[in-house]
């Protein structure tokens, strides 16, 4: 019989865990498409599908110059070089392929060179910008791009100009004979050129997981439908347009993350949780404000990544924490807990679950001996271990009044959890 339940009991965690990675999956794949993915796909289902004549001309008049004001902008005013650096490139490539190749002049003659030119700078341009560090603008590290941009200019015109280099046959080689590439506009170097940058480009954002990787994959994705519907003008003009708008759009979100999520943690920070109070001012509710006890020392002594996996960890248990709590990284050490419409004597109960489970886990000072990576038998390195006692103090106040602003609240308990920490820590003051 106990064997029989034992069964059910792994079964069952199997199931849970076969559901939390099915889970995790969906939300990569989820953050992978959205939102850049979803915008490059709906661009290109509705011009492969026709726009209305009269709706068309309108879209390519506004939107290129909406897009690009508002990268210039958004770059120029929040320090964000790459972004103006990816619009420039992608201006340039629209420009230079309307000018000299637009219609059937992708083709033949100075439009052929041009185009061809443009689909082997393009893709290496948006590579290289995207290992580039911010380091603003207006500084030598960020106007040594501007420059690169500038020279690969002069460059293609020299060669549509100065015909004696007869560089522009490169341009056209052909690595291998086969039909299939006879189906793209595109000349063979250009199609190594986008596939050596979308090998790049995927494997930077697998390797980062971050949403401007993200933005350069499907920024490259649209510039390759522009060239390769062999379609200059209209069509091409939409499409570099949304390469733009998706990194615009990407470095929003990755702001706004910056100014509400604490970045070693993952939980919302303070901006974000003073932002939750004043939603919720006309109401009760419980706050609490959450101090790992003594981490000053456990830093000194152990070092700063260690203290840091350490604020990992607390948060982690923070994100699990019950009965509606919104958990928040208030300052430094501190984290802070919203209980909407709870009184105190509701969240409590979930609290001090929080502080036994803190307590019982305390933190496994990683060996020398041990690997980074979880290992087949952890058996092995158990020898290797140190387990660090870990305790938390909470102070906790409920307001009931809503005449009292939300600063008194969080003052009254940063007061409570000092008298906590007073009484030796490793418990929950009112």
């Amino acid at each position: 019989m106990l064997r029989i339940l034992a069964k059910l009991q792994n079964n069952k965690e199997k199931k849970f865990i076969s559901f939390q990675v099915g889970i995790s999956f969906l939300q990569t794949l989820l953050s992978f498409f959205f939102p850049g993915g979803v915008l490059v796909l709906a661009i290109s289902f509705i011009l492969l599908q026709g726009l209305p004549t009269l709706t068309l001309p309108f879209l390519i008049r506004i939107y290129p110059y909406v897009v690009m004001a508002a990268g210039i902008w958004f770059g120029w005013r929040f320090n964000r070089s790459r972004l103006i650096f990816v619009i420039l490139v992608l201006a340039f490539a629209d420009r230079s392929l309307l000018i000299f190749a637009e219609g059937s002049g992708a083709s033949v003659g100075t439009g052929r060179i041009v185009y061809n030119a443009v689909c082997i700078l393009l893709p290496v341009n948006l590579v290289v910008i995207s290992l580039i560090k911010e380091r603003g603008f207006i500084t030598w590290h960020g106007k040594w791009p501007l420059g690169m941009i500038l020279l690969q200019m002069i460059a293609v015109t020299l060669i549509c100009v100065w015909n004696q280099l007869s560089y522009s046959p490169y341009l056209e080689y052909s690595f291998i004979k086969l039909r299939l590439f006879n189906l793209i506009p595109m000349a063979q170097p250009g199609l190594l050129a986008f596939g050596v940058a979308f090998f790049s480009l995927m494997f930077r954002y697998v390797r980062n997981r971050s949403s401007i990787e993200c933005a350069f994959f499907w920024t490259l994705v649209s510039s390759f439908f522009a060239l390769a519907l062999g379609d200059i003008g209209s069509m091409s003009t939409i499409f570099f347009a949304t390469s733009g708008l998706v990194i615009v759009i990407s470095h929003i979100e990755t702001s706004f993350n910056f100014a509400f999520y604490d970045d070693l943690t993952g939980l919302p920070a303070r901006r974000a949780f003073n932002e939750t109070l004043s939603k919720i001012a006309g109401r009760y509710y419980t706050v609490a404000v959450i101090e790992i006890d003594s981490f000053k020392k456990i830093s000194d002594r152990y070092g700063i990544l260690v203290g840091d996996q350490i604020l990992r960890m607390v948060a982690s248990e923070l994100e699990k924490v019950t009965g509606g709590g919104l958990s928040y990284r208030y300052s430094g050490q501190r984290f802070a807990v919203v209980f909407p419409v709870k009184f105190a004597d509701e969240a409590i109960p979930h609290l001090e679950s929080l502080r036994k489970r803190v307590e019982l886990y305390g933190f496994i000072l990683r060996g020398p001996r041990r690997p980074r990576e979880k290992p087949v038998n952890p058996e092995k390195f158990k020898g290797s271990q140190k387990r660090i006692s870990l305790t938390i103090a909470i102070g906790v106040l409920e307001r009931q009044d809503k005449n009292i602003k939300p600063k008194y609240v969080i003052k009254a308990a940063d007061q409570a959890l000092l008298n906590a920490q007073e009484e030796g820590g490793n418990q929950i003051a009112t």
